[in-house]
């Protein structure tokens, strides 16, 4: 029998908290004993928390697809406009429906009146037959269950994510981030920026950011680093064909290590580069994007690394994405609270903008996140959005004259 292992480091993601509890379906243990759910994350056109700058009655593109907007209530099956002055009746009587029910809670002083069951309803372990007992379930690696939600749910407006929902710190890639459902926000919100694009995605780790830029983009370079979270990428990449197919976007699964210095073309490696997507990644490649990837200072280093190199290599100008989320952790260390992982992040940035190298100039701007919101999770002022802009230079340009 398998085990589900924990350890003191373990790290959540709260993402899938703000989701029903019907759009979760365990499928197995990966191979160091973490359960593995497929999630179901509907994409909200005009939703509830989607920003006034979309009109309403908006829709929202994918491939060729049109997703119509999403009523307020989670049980509506319908997009039907309703007048002012009805929706306005609806409300109150609600209102004066739960004032109702209220009320009869209430007894005769005001008093929230609790019903208590009496003591003969609860029953000796002995008196509880085998019809009444559950046992918890534990599916086996590999094994494979569909629930009827799942067989249902493949509309164009679903994404489905193979993820885990608690890690220790070195696999959170393998989990569902704020800062992707808001890179995912803004591609949704700019599709014409992103159309036709070739793409990198850096540090993917589920790879739900790619499979949103592929139903936009031409192609899409989905890459993260390991064996099992690149194959969990790749079963996402599957499970969304109903997505990607009538875009006709193409996503392709690489790996790319930022602590080494060059893409792996090794044939017999699985997830490495050919030749051919080196290259088609230097001449076309115009927007990188990366998604809640800096938590460790050594990766961010790595990271940025990784980034001059691949932007200082690419025929035309690039466009560079971030989201990340400042993480606020008390340190003994500094006896307040602090966040170093996103200091380190906008130190990098700052170095970056600095470089008088001659070879590369990059600008930074932060971009607001007034954008619709197109996931169900909770946008909070803790997450940020920057642009970067790389430019290579004039190999002839004397560097005395970088400003």
């Amino acid at each position: 029998m398998d085990f589900i292992t924990f350890r003191s480091d373990t790290v959540l993601s709260d993402v899938h908290l703000f989701q029903p509890n019907t759009r979760h379906l365990m499928v197995r243990l990966n191979a160091v004993g973490q359960p593995v759910f497929v999630s179901q994350f509907k994409i909200l056109c005009n939703g509830e928390n989607a920003d006034s700058t979309s009109p309403p009655g908006s829709v929202c593109i994918l491939g060729n697809e049109a997703v119509g907007c999403v009523p307020s209530r989670e049980d509506d099956s319908s997009c039907v406009d309703v007048p002012k002055e009805e929706e306005d009746g609806v409300k109150e009587e609600e209102e004066r429906e739960q004032r109702e029910v209220l009320q009869s809670l209430l007894d005769e002083d005001g008093d929230l009146d609790v019903l208590r069951k009496p003591k003969d309803h609860f029953r000796t372990e002995e008196d509880v037959t085998e019809r009444d007992r559950v046992y918890p379930i534990i599916l086996s690696k590999g094994e494979r269950v569909v629930s009827e939600d799942e067989e249902d749910e493949s509309a164009t407006n679903v994404i489905k994510i193979e993820h885990t929902m608690a890690t220790p710190l070195e696999d959170v890639g393998k989990q569902v981030w704020r800062g992707a459902m808001l890179m995912a926000d803004y591609i949704l919100s700019h599709q014409q920026l992103f159309r036709g694009c070739t793409v990198l995605e850096l540090g993917a780790g589920t790879g739900m950011t790619s499979i949103v830029m592929a139903s936009v983009a031409k192609k899409v370079f989905c890459t993260d680093v390991g064996h099992d979270l690149l194959s969990m990428c790749e079963r996402n990449v599957e499970l969304n064909r109903h997505i990607l197919e009538p875009a006709g976007g193409d996503l392709k699964v690489c790996e790319l290590d930022w602590l080494g210095n060059d893409f792996c073309t090794d044939p017999n490696t699985e997830f490495s580069w050919t030749e051919d997507e080196v290259a088609d990644l230097h001449n076309n490649a115009t927007v990188l994007i990366a998604a809640d990837v800096c938590y460790d200072d050594d990766l961010t280093d790595g990271l940025f690394r990784t980034l001059y190199r691949i932007t200082s290599n690419l025929r035309n100008p690039s466009t560079v994405y971030f989201s990340i989320e400042k993480r606020l952790n008390f340190t003994l260390r500094h006896m307040d609270i602090s966040c170093e992982a996103y200091d380190h992040f906008r130190s990098c940035l700052e170095d970056l903008r600095n470089i008088t190298d001659g070879k590369m100039r990059f600008t930074l701007e932060t971009v607001q996140p007034t954008f619709p919101q197109f996931f169900t999770y909770e946008r909070i002022e803790q997450l940020e959005l920057w642009k970067v802009t790389a430019k290579t230079l004039d190999r002839n340009m004397d560097s005395s004259a970088i400003k």
